[in-house]
C-alpha cells in the first residue's frame, strides 16, 4: 500500500472527481481511496480508466457503509461497488464504521468470503477502537490489513498507533490536514518555514515518519501536486519532537454513531 494516497470524500461532482483521480494518477499517485457513502465510486472509476496507468498498479480502496453491513448486504453492495468502479476487484475493502448494521461475526464472515473469492485483496477496518480491532482479528480468517482513522498533528492517536503496530495492522490517516486546521498551527508553520515547504507537506511528512499512510483530499491540481511533494520532505528529530509536543487533541469528525 503506497504511503500517500488520494482521498475523495466530498468530491462528488462527476467531472471534478474523475479529473482529480486522473490528474493524481498521472502525477504519480498509486493509491486511491473512496467509499460507498461518498457517492462517487462511478466517478472514481472513470478517472482510473482515463489515466494512462495500468489497473494493477493502482491500489484501490473502498468502504462498506453502515447500512450495508449485514452478511447478505456486504456481498451485494460490494458487487455494486465493483460495478460502479468498473473493476473486477479492489485492493482493500473497509468496514466503514463499527456501527449501524455491523455484526462482527456476520459482517466479517462476508469479508472472509470476498477475500477467498479474490473479490478483495485485503480486509480493512475504519474508525475501530483497539478492543474492536482485537475482536475483528479473532473473528476473521483473512488478516486484518489496516485501520483507517482520523489522525493529524492535532489528533495524534498514540494509543491506537501503538496498539495496531503491535498487532501488525497498518494505520491509514484520513483528514491528515485536520480539515485545514494545520495551516493555523504555529509549530507546524515554523517547521514549514524552516524547510521552505507548506504546512500540508509538513503534516504529511510527519505522518510518514510515524509509519502512517495518509490519504489527503485534494480537488485541484495545485493541491494534488503540493501534497505529492511531501514525499521529498525530510523532517529531522527536532521537527518531529516539536510536532509531537503540540498539546491539542481535536477530533474533526465525530458523528453520533461513532464507537467512542
Amino acid at each position: 500500500m503506497p504511503m500517500l494516497g488520494l482521498g475523495t470524500w466530498q468530491n462528488d461532482d462527476p467531472a471534478t472527481c474523475a479529473d482529480t483521480v486522473e490528474t493524481a494518477l498521472e502525477a504519480g499517485y498509486r493509491h486511491i481511496d473512496t467509499a460507498q457513502a461518498y457517492g462517487n465510486e462511478e466517478h472514481v472509476g472513470r478517472g482510473i480508466a482515463a489515466a494512462d496507468v495500468p489497473r494493477e498498479e493502482v491500489f484501490l480502496a473502498t468502504k462498506v457503509w453502515i447500512s450495508e453491513l449485514s452478511y447478505d448486504d456486504v456481498l451485494a453492495s460490494t458487487e455494486e461497488s465493483l460495478d460502479k468502479l468498473g473493476v473486477d476487484y479492489v485492493d482493500l475493502l473497509y468496514v466503514h464504521w463499527p456501527s449501524g448494521e455491523y455484526d462482527p461475526q456476520g459482517t466479517l464472515r462476508a469479508f472472509d468470503e470476498l477475500s477467498d473469492a479474490g473479490t478483495i485483496e485485503n480486509v480493512g477496518l475504519s474508525n475501530f477502537l483497539p478492543e474492536q480491532v482485537d475482536e475483528a482479528i479473532e473473528l476473521t480468517e483473512a488478516q486484518i490489513f489496516a485501520n483507517q482513522v482520523e489522525m493529524h498533528p492535532l489528533f495524534q492517536q498514540e494509543r491506537l498507533r501503538e496498539h495496531c503496530a503491535a498487532r501488525d495492522v497498518e494505520l491509514v490517516a484520513y483528514s491528515p490536514l485536520a480539515r485545514g486546521e494545520v495551516f493555523e498551527v504555529p509549530t507546524v508553520s515554523e517547521v514549514a518555514e524552516k524547510h521552505g515547504v507548506s504546512e500540508a507537506q509538513v503534516s504529511l511528512a510527519w505522518l510518514r515518519e510515524k509509519g502512517v499512510t495518509a490519504i489527503p483530499k485534494a480537488s485541484t491540481e495545485a493541491h494534488i501536486l503540493d501534497n505529492w511533494r511531501s514525499l521529498d520532505v525530510d523532517l529531522d528529530d527536532e521537527d518531529i519532537a516539536a510536532i509531537d509536543a503540540i498539546d491539542r487533541t481535536e477530533r474533526q469528525l465525530d458523528p453520533s454513531f461513532a464507537p467512542w
